[in-house]
């Protein structure tokens, strides 16, 4: 066996150096297991305050879910009632269209062709009129210049 400078042999040596790790280690791994533990322990509490605050608020929840529900049921008897003027007017157009609509619409017609065969008479009296007119004058200008000859 060899000794060293202590009086320790290699394997005694070796046996040190292995318990001082071990040592190290041990307190090592304590450490983290405290640590740890209050991590687990601030978690815990986080978990607790999230229910109590976490419980009245599903409560409120659903007391809105609730009211929601009634106003939704209010507004699909207005949508009923909306839809339901929609088809009577829409049925009231109908039958103003066809009780009144060709009446009126023979009425325009009719008025529109009146008026426009007052408007081509007038067009025609007109151009008559200019039509002669343009005449007399032609006339005129070929009898000036024969009266001056004269």
């Amino acid at each position: 066996m060899t000794t060293l400078a202590g009086g320790l042999s290699g394997g005694e040596v070796a046996g040190l150096i292995v318990a001082v790790f071990w040592g190290v280690l041990v307190c090592f791994i304590g450490y983290v297991l405290v640590k740890l533990g209050k991590v687990v322990g601030e978690t815990g509490k986080l978990v607790a305050g999230v229910t109590d605050q976490t419980v009245p608020l599903l409560g409120e929840v659903t007391t809105s879910v609730v009211h929601i529900n009634t106003e939704l049921e209010r507004v699909d008897a207005i949508t009923a009632n909306v839809q339901t003027i929609s088809t009577n007017v829409s049925a009231l157009t109908g039958v103003f269209a066809a009780t009144l609509g060709s009446p009126l619409i023979k009425v325009a017609a009719f008025s529109y062709g009146v008026r426009r065969a007052i408007n081509e008479k007038n067009e025609a009296d007109v151009r008559k009129r200019v039509k002669s007119e343009m005449k007399a004058e032609k006339k005129a200008r070929k009898a000036a210049p024969k009266k001056a000859a004269q």
